[in-house]
């Protein structure tokens, strides 16, 4: 029988929610981080584009397994429009496919905000992540072949004006899941008939994640092999959890619930049913799972709890 590997890196659980600067792409911030704190496993949830500032969340460890309910999460942007061009990425990167001399007044941008509130009907860029026939389209895109991608309802809470000049809109979205707001800027300059590309883009929020989390990447780099420094940035793996029911358990459940078992709940205030829930022993997170017919049962155990 083959020896398993032993994984490299510390067994380190929990979120960084980094301020990603311009220029640096989501995976290479992943790498550093990983790096940084000799970390076993990284992970992010949500891509920010490489143009793109602000808010990228970083799984360390365990708490890769809690990505989805990070990834799932309402988004706030800050993003400019600079009007009277458009590019094939929809953004500062790509090259003009069409140009305007108009330049939209604010009484015509504000008149058009309210067709981008609820669910709207958006067309991702061509220059995106979204896969077709499992190749990413940016890739299609970049190697000169034509993008076709469908049509897809995201939904947006809010949109607002926060300053504007005659050739350029700074905005504030809220928004949903799969939202892409160079589509949004790309979609609006069509419908001025002035076009429009997105020149700045920084993400503000990201599920339960605040501006004041955030912690740049040059800070983190300046405590290079100052681990205790560098741990008291991270957050529990469980601030990701709130939402959900928390299932508080003993030892003797804990040890039953990761190893895969069903344990029935007691006590007069045990629920019967939760669609998703957490269970905890003390400060330990225990397994992400469900409850059915008073009984917890696990999902995804966590077998390391630090930090």
């Amino acid at each position: 029988m083959a020896r398993q590997r032993k994984k490299k890196g510390r067994p380190i659980s929990g979120w960084i929610v980094l301020d990603k600067p311009v220029g640096i792409g989501s995976t290479q911030c992943v790498s550093k981080i990983k790096w940084l704190y000799k970390a076993a496993k990284a992970g992010h949830a949500g891509t920010l584009d490489p143009l793109a500032s602000g808010m990228l969340p970083i799984a360390l460890g365990e708490a890769t397994k809690t990505v989805p309910f990070v990834m799932d999460g309402q988004k706030t942007y800050l993003f400019t429009v600079s009007w009277g061009g458009e590019t094939n990425t929809d953004d500062l990167e790509g090259e003009f496919t069409n140009r305007s001399d108009e330049r939209p007044d604010i009484e015509a941008v504000t008149a058009l905000i309210p067709d981008y509130l609820g669910e709207v009907e958006q067309i991702p860029p061509a220059y995106s992540a979204i896969k077709i026939d499992g190749v990413r389209a940016y890739k299609l895109a970049r190697d000169g072949e034509e993008v076709e991608i469908s049509p897809r309802i995201v939904e947006i809470f809010s949109l607002k004006i926060v300053s504007h000049e005659d050739a350029k809109t700074v905005f504030e979205v809220e928004c949903g899941k799969g939202t892409y707001v160079r589509s949004l800027a790309r979609d609006m300059g069509r419908q001025l008939g002035c076009f429009g590309h997105i020149s700045e883009l920084r993400r503000t929020r990201v599920g339960p994640f605040a501006e004041d989390d955030l912690i740049p990447l040059s800070e983190l780099a300046d405590l290079e092999d100052e681990l205790e420094s560098l741990d008291s940035e991270i957050l529990a793996t469980g601030v990701v959890l709130e939402d959900l029911p928390e299932i508080a358990v003993d030892n003797m459940q804990a040890n039953r619930i990761r190893s895969g078992n069903s344990v029935l709940l007691r006590g007069r205030d045990a629920p019967t049913f939760a669609e998703e829930a957490y269970a905890a022993c003390g400060d330990d997170l225990v397994a992400l799972g469900f409850v059915d017919k008073g009984s917890f049962n696990p999902k995804r155990v966590f077998i390391v709890s630090q930090v």
